[in-house]
């Protein structure tokens, strides 16, 4: 896959504090790259950057191959972006709303009709924006952002403040938008669980710090899984499981080992039951994506 977005050492700096600090990012084609940290963590800062709204203080920014200070209209022409919240006429129709965007950008009325249908706002086409819900307004803004037909959609924090239904909304829209139209997109959030839910590459800052940038699924697998085998004599147990090679520990009346597969927890259960220990209850606890981040984060809540 070839790299859509890469920042190098980007950095911004207010008054001393640096709010971006020396960020390496890749975004690969066709990845849905979530952007996660807490509020406060520089993600507004870095997005402003790559969309040519903020001068970096140092550090460089490349979009589809090119330098961003050197290709600016050229690269942008390319990209669609909703950040923070989206512009609209609120006296305007929906469809005059996006006629308005149509006629700068230069694409046909055509174009209108099927973003409309792509974020599920056809049948309010015709109604005033001020009587939209919160979602709508959400779904409208992301559909004038795809009127260009963007190679890149740039969102920041495009769920925050909807209703269950609306995240749900839009959340689906995002994770359709690669696939139908091999679109590449670039979603910040405060929230793990939509990234969890939406990503399938993730970058995490803290503090303006990149300190964790890989494929979601890679993530998944750094929580760890803990077996709890509660049973008669433990201190014993623990001694016996060593014929089988497997590390555990005791505390209170219970064994703990970690990352086993269920080979290895049978195994350790048919060997004590052999040995004559009584098994009284066999638990899995596995550290939540939440843990993870928090201890990522030196246990700043997301």
């Amino acid at each position: 896959m070839s790299i859509i977005v890469q920042t190098e050492q980007l950095t911004k700096t207010f008054q001393k504090q640096q709010a971006v600090d020396h960020v390496d990012m890749v975004i690969r084609e066709g990845e849905i790259y979530g952007f996660l940290g807490p509020n406060g963590a520089g993600k507004t800062t870095t997005i402003r950057m790559l969309l040519g709204l903020m001068k970096p203080t140092s550090g460089t920014v490349r979009i589809f191959g090119k330098e961003l200070q050197k290709s600016k209209l050229d690269i942008l022409r390319q990209v669609g972006s909703l950040v923070e919240n989206p512009s609209y006429y609120p006296h305007l129709t929906a469809y005059e709303n996006l006629n308005v965007v149509r006629e700068i950008v230069g694409v046909s009325h055509k174009r209108i009709s099927e973003v409309l249908e792509t974020v599920r706002l056809t049948e309010a086409a015709h109604r005033k924006v001020k009587g939209f819900s919160l979602g709508m307004k959400q779904r409208l803004g992301i559909a004038a952002a795809l009127l260009h037909q963007p190679k890149l959609l740039v969102l920041d924090e495009p769920t925050n403040g909807l209703d269950p239904s609306g995240i749900i909304e839009i959340r689906e829209l995002i994770k359709s938008l690669p696939q139908q139209y091999g679109m590449t997109v670039l979603i910040s959030s405060h929230l793990l669980s939509e990234i969890d839910q939406i990503a399938t590459a993730v970058g995490v800052v803290s503090r303006g710090k990149l300190i964790y940038q890989d494929q979601m699924s890679n993530l998944r697998k750094l929580a760890r899984s803990t077996i709890r085998i509660q049973c008669s004599e433990p201190g014993k147990a623990v001694a016996a499981l060593k014929q089988l090679e497997l590390a555990a520990a005791h505390e209170q009346e219970q064994l703990i080992l970690e990352n086993c597969s269920n080979r290895s927890v049978a195994d350790a259960v048919s060997l004590l039951v052999h040995q004559g220990h009584d098994i009284y209850r066999v638990e899995e606890n596995k550290q939540s994506l939440e843990q993870i981040f928090l201890s990522m984060t030196d246990g700043v809540s997301l």
